[in-house]
């Protein structure tokens, strides 16, 4: 038996789906694409959903579909997958990082407000809800109209978060908002993403560039001919088929049922490890429902008298795989020439130092839960 931090839930209906899709006439770009879109519009109250090959491009299509300046900077937090950071290099643009507070690991917003006064460059946010618990998204919506900024939800880790019960805060606060459904997220579709909006404009320029930069319209057929298109400016082959979507369409109707076996997980935990001095649980703000993609503790290692590598190699031996989110994005060597550095962002690299990432999934049983509590508690002794 072996128990991994995050792993997908296929049923027969899921199955199912797939292969209704599998036999129809268009397993690319046909109706299960839009199904899918349809449904996540719902789900999440957005009036837009472009559905794309996975979430890095749904990064990567919303910041340029911004079309800010070259050599614009966009604030995301040091605590994320760093290809927040690519993702706006690739658009010719300049990353930049503001630390996170340590109540629940998203961005400091003091500290976000005084970097914005002192750098005219800064044009956007990405900001991350971090685990699962959203960020203060009214106050970051205050500093985007304040500081005329564009601001983007990386929603990868919340999908059925809500902040005063309404789950679909993310698309009400943030220009764009972009969802991963790798199988180790709330819902899976294998490989895929999508980019919710309410703005029109974004949402246009975001569904031409998945495809290849690519314009139809029924003017252009009536003047050219049915087959017509043309391309005023090169996009990208982000599309995703139907057969993933199918996936998505059914993955998406067990959202609330997923979300609240993480919950019931998460509160085993909390209950479990109160005790000890030493762990800090995650917490949860009050009118704020958290999705708990992750169950992050912080773990004192130098009170334990012992190292996070160690502990690793212990639980590994008990076939119980960990992990940890994130190794801080500024000290990734591929960043070195933007000036960043090790101790730049003090509050992150410390949640790096203790994090530990325990297993949460609506696979696991009580038995398993049990298994990973027996464990962690003998090698934390």
């Amino acid at each position: 038996m072996k128990i991994f931090y995050g792993k997908q839930s296929i049923d027969n209906l899921d199955i199912q789906s797939i292969v209704k899709a599998s036999k129809s006439e268009k397993i690319t770009q046909g109706d299960f694409v839009s199904k899918f879109e349809n449904s996540l519009k719902k789900k999440f109250r957005s009036k837009y959903c472009s559905v794309v090959s996975n979430g890095t491009a749904a990064l990567y299509l919303s910041i340029k579909s911004l079309k800010l300046k070259k050599d614009s900077k966009i604030i995301q937090s040091p605590n994320t997958f760093f290809s927040s950071s690519y993702s706006i290099i690739m658009n010719e643009l300049i990353p930049d990082f503001s630390d996170i507070e340590n109540q629940t690991y998203n961005l400091d917003l003091n500290k976000l407000e005084d970097k914005i006064k002192k750098d005219k460059k800064v044009r956007a946010i990405i900001a991350v809800d971090y685990a699962g618990h959203p960020c203060d998204w009214v106050s970051l919506n205050f500093l985007k109209k304040k500081y005329k900024l564009y601001l983007i939800n990386d929603n990868c880790h919340s999908m059925g978060s809500k902040i005063n019960n309404n789950i679909g805060y993310a698309v009400k606060y943030a220009d764009l908002v972009t969802q991963s459904y790798h199988p180790v997220k709330n819902f899976t579709t294998g490989e895929g993403g999508s980019v919710l909006t309410n703005n029109f404009f974004l949402h246009r320029e975001i569904a031409k560039l998945r495809n290849h930069g690519m314009e139809r319209s029924p003017s252009l057929s009536k003047k050219n001919g049915s087959w017509f298109y043309q391309v005023n400016n090169y996009g990208f082959n982000f599309r995703i088929s139907d057969i993933l979507c199918a996936l998505g369409v059914s993955q998406l109707k067990k959202l609330t049922k997923f979300i609240i076996k993480r919950n019931e997980i998460a509160k085993i935990y909390n209950t479990s490890l109160s005790s000890y001095d030493f762990i800090q649980a995650p917490k949860v703000l009050k009118n704020y429902y958290h999705a708990f993609h992750l169950y992050p503790i912080l773990i004192n290692f130098k009170k334990l008298k012992t190292s996070k590598k160690v502990f690793f190699k212990k639980m590994q031996k008990a076939n119980i795989f960990l992990q940890v989110h994130y190794i801080p994005v500024h000290t990734q060597p591929f960043l070195n020439k933007y000036g960043f550095r090790k101790g730049q962002y003090p509050i992150c690299e410390s949640f790096y130092d203790q994090e530990v990432s325990l297993p949460i999934h609506y696979s696991l049983d009580k038995k398993k839960i049990d298994y990973i509590l027996f464990n962690l508690k003998k090698y934390l002794k």
